[in-house]
């Protein structure tokens, strides 16, 4: 079992707080059960993770990419733009929405003002 260190893997990702973030994105992606590319010798999924960069076993590009994907609260491809340049997504949603007028929502409110009063 080889140790590794920050210094086997700094010369592939120069930035340390960018070497923990891909370490951490290969680990677990290891721990969901992606195919290791290195022997475990029984080392934990942070070491097995750190020991792929460092041997280059792993592209550190395709690791940036995972991470901000996994950072990404929606997916490229749920949203697209039309003509206009509107998303289309959005318009989708304002279109599904019921349109209240004022007057529908006065009515509404002082139903509820009244019910409320009679408690």
């Amino acid at each position: 079992m080889a140790r590794v260190t920050i210094e086997d893997c700094i010369d592939k990702v120069a930035n340390r707080f960018e070497l923990v973030l891909l370490s951490a994105q290969r680990s677990r992606a290891i721990a969901s059960g992606a195919p290791m590319t290195v022997d475990r010798d029984d080392d934990k999924n942070p070491v097995v993770s750190l020991r792929e960069i460092a041997e280059e076993t792993v592209e550190p590009d395709q690791l940036r990419e995972d991470v901000i994907t996994s950072m990404q609260r929606q997916s490229r491809g749920s949203e697209f733009e039309d003509a206009e340049g509107e998303l289309a997504a959005e318009a989708d949603t304002a279109d599904a929405v019921d349109e209240m007028t004022e007057e529908d929502l006065l009515r509404a409110l002082s139903g509820e003002m009244e019910e409320g009063g009679n408690r």
